[in-house]
């Protein structure tokens, strides 16, 4: 008999809580990969995930729109924090660190594309950079609160990833293009790789 049939409490499992297992992981994970998907999404509205779907094809451009993006979260949560203190504030900062993180996901996601596939992208890093360490200093304005603590680390942590792959970024693609000078057709154009 094997190990998963022999009748052994608390040692072994059975065959059938083994394919109960299986299957509730079967269910459940691709059920967690659609929440965190639809989690992504909402961090952003309609009209700025066109704004990305426009400039998929121009990685500066596409960038700054991220850039823009935070930097409106930021804005938002510095008047919550800084102005007149309105009921649900805790509430409305712990959303806004939320979407903060998920955008930080794609930027971090799309930043790591482009250093794979040696896009330009050296003009607007400095930006990047220097807007990281901003949205730093926002994120660790607000007083402590349960509330939005865990999202303000989380946040922080894929703010880090970004601020981090940025700094790196300026001096591999400085290096990458030294080496590879792009074409004057593909400084035209904007494609280069």
């Amino acid at each position: 008999m094997s190990r998963l049939c022999r009748p052994q409490p608390g040692k072994c499992l059975s065959r059938r809580s083994l394919l109960a297992g299986l299957a509730a992981c079967a269910f459940v994970l691709p059920c967690w990969s659609r929440l965190r998907a639809q989690q992504r999404e909402s961090a952003l509205s309609d009209g700025e995930v066109e704004k990305l779907r426009d400039t998929a094809q121009d990685p500066p451009n596409r960038v700054m729109a991220f850039v823009s993006f935070l930097n409106q979260r930021a804005d938002q949560i510095e008047k919550l924090t800084t102005g007149k203190r309105q009921p649900g504030r805790e509430e409305d900062i712990h959303d806004l660190m939320e979407q903060m993180g998920s955008i930080l996901d794609d930027l971090g996601d799309n930043l790591d594309d482009y250093s794979q596939r040696h896009q330009d992208i050296r003009k607007v890093l400095p930006k990047l950079v220097s807007a990281t360490e901003r949205w730093a200093t926002v994120l660790k304005t607000p007083p402590d609160n349960e509330q939005y603590n865990v999202s303000r680390k989380l946040t922080l942590e894929s703010l880090g990833d970004v601020h981090e792959s940025a700094v790196k970024m300026i001096d591999e693609q400085k290096a990458w293009f030294l080496e590879h000078p792009p074409s004057k057709e593909k400084k035209q154009t904007g494609n280069n790789g």
